[in-house]
């Protein structure tokens, strides 16, 4: 049985080049930057793992008052990582988020329940909780995978050309598993979102509440710093105190439990594509994905 580990790189040495995660601190405000540009920022375990130690970081620094999370180069993130040469998701990890036995060594549903109910659904509620502000700063893509990260942080801050989209209806599937679509948009506009396959532009996202602010792409670090600086501004009690309110108050409109029911259905769609398509995604790899949103735009 392969040991779990940490990955290559830990977000330990801001100057490391190749780590898939740089942390950097300024004053109060700590910035943890997803560093694989090269493949949009796809997440594999091996960044989601030195994310949730990042977040760790930022959480027992006490001078640290709020997060800011960015992606490196055009785009913030193109989802969850389905073909780039570092793909890792058959490689075992310490867990962190779920008390499910470790994905590997396993078959069918137990292997991919187990391993998505921790680097998934679990990752994203843990940093949810995080008991300081978490701003997302987002330019050019944030789809799938991304829009969980996206949303698992308390502000949005968009560049103009940033974009939104969750196109898995396209693999059968009924949308990422964090499904936090009826909380952070309107119901009818998070059931085109899964529809259509389309990209929503960060103005559109403004419009429908689910992003704070829209800024020319020239000015997103230096906006999203601004805003981090007033929020650090507050007392760091305050501000986790404020932040657990609102998150129970979703909670308490369902949130929680709608997440549950949705990931049930998710699953459900793997165990089917399993059974009647080439593999658990449908047969949609990252090209087929590729060509069917540039044929639908």
């Amino acid at each position: 049985m392969p040991t779990a580990q940490h990955g290559p790189h830990d977000p330990v040495d801001p100057s490391d080049p190749a780590a898939p995660v740089r942390y950097d601190r300024r004053g109060p405000v700590a910035t943890v930057t997803m560093n694989r540009p090269e493949y949009r920022n796809a997440q594999n375990s091996a960044m989601t793992y030195a994310l949730d130690r990042a977040f760790y970081r930022a959480a027992e620094d006490d001078e640290v008052k709020v997060v800011v999370l960015a992606g490196a180069g055009p785009h913030f993130s193109a989802g969850h990582d389905i073909g780039t040469p570092g793909r890792d998701a058959h490689l075992p990890f310490e867990r962190r988020a779920s008390l499910w036995w470790d994905h590997c060594g396993k078959a069918g549903a137990e292997s991919r329940l187990a391993r998505e109910a921790e680097v998934y659904l679990g990752m994203c509620r843990r940093w949810r909780e995080l008991p300081k502000p978490l701003i997302a700063s987002v330019q050019g893509a944030c789809v799938a995978g991304g829009l969980m990260l996206a949303w698992a942080c308390d502000l949005i801050v968009a560049s103009e050309d940033a974009f939104f989209a969750d196109p898995v209806v396209r693999m059968g599937i009924p949308g990422v598993e964090f499904f936090a679509h009826p909380w952070v948009m309107p119901p009818r506009v998070a059931k085109e979102l899964l529809f259509t396959g389309e990209r929503m532009s960060a103005r559109r996202a403004y419009e429908v509440g689910m992003v704070n602010r829209v800024v020319p792409r020239d000015q997103l670090p230096a906006v999203t710093e601004e805003l981090a600086a007033s929020v650090a501004r507050m007392p760091r009690f305050g501000l986790a105190l404020a932040k657990r309110a609102v998150n129970q108050a979703e909670d308490l409109q369902g949130l929680h439990s709608g997440m549950d029911a949705a990931f049930a259905l998710h699953h459900l769609a793997h165990a089917h594509n399993a059974e009647t398509a080439r593999d658990p995604l449908g047969g949609m790899d990252v090209a087929a994905m590729k060509d069917a949103g540039e044929a639908g735009a």
